[in-house]
């Protein structure tokens, strides 16, 4: 099976170019896609010498078009969505394909626990309580964006997410349509988002994107579609 790696990346130059590395070292990996999405540094120069191929998008869309350009683009029939800033730790993306391949699921998700407590948790809370009152089902990394899935599960949802929601968007559509998903705990690690100002207004703003896709994109507590 030919996989697509697609990494979206938006300002990510001192982490991009490791990342890539890694997923060039995992053997299942095809071809890896980073859409430098309006970025104002060198992340598409770093990336592009690390080996990637390069979607530029000439202004900042958000991680959720970020997502949808890299899929359009990728050839693979497994698709991996994968942070910019994991650097080493993406090798453990190895594991999430394997276990598409085993179809132990049609999408898998890396759990990643970690035992810095920063900000309110007012984000996560509102993705675990969004994804378990309209699906049931409890996960203990909500907001993960590290995961893996078949290219035909991708072909059949709406995706009508936009900026962070992308997440949360990508596990209640699937799951309401009957698809598989299950949770790996991995040991991927992220740059560190402390309580400084910067900080709080990424949560902020992912906080701000996941509410409009509740109330605008009409996510109902209960539901399920399964029209696979």
């Amino acid at each position: 099976m030919v996989v697509s790696a697609v990494v979206p990346a938006y300002n990510e130059e001192e982490w991009v170019g490791n990342t890539v590395k890694a997923l060039q070292k995992i053997p299942y990996i095809s071809e890896i896609i980073v859409v430098d999405d309006g970025s104002q540094d060198r992340t598409a120069v770093e990336a592009w010498k690390a080996g990637a191929l390069i979607c530029r998008c000439n202004s900042n869309r958000g991680k959720s078009q970020a997502l949808r350009e890299g899929a359009g683009l990728a050839r693979g029939e497994i698709l991996a969505f994968v942070d910019a800033d994991l650097e080493d730790t993406a090798l453990e993306f190895k594991l999430l394909i394997e276990a598409i391949i085993n179809d132990e699921a049609d999408m898998v998700i890396a759990s990643l626990k970690s035992s810095r407590r920063v900000g309110l948790g007012l984000t996560r809370a509102l993705a675990y309580w969004t994804i378990y009152l309209a699906t049931g089902m409890k996960m203990s990394s909500p907001l993960s964006g590290q995961r893996v899935l078949k290219k035909d599960l991708w072909a059949k949802l709406h995706f009508q997410a936009e900026g962070y929601a992308a997440e949360v968007a990508l596990t209640v559509e699937s799951l309401r349509r009957g698809f598989r998903i299950k949770e790996i705990p991995l040991q991927m690690k992220h740059r560190y988002y402390g309580n400084d100002l910067h900080s709080f207004l990424h949560r902020g703003r992912q906080f701000y994107d996941l509410l409009k896709l509740i109330v605008f994109n009409g996510i109902r507590v209960g539901a399920r579609e399964v029209d696979r």
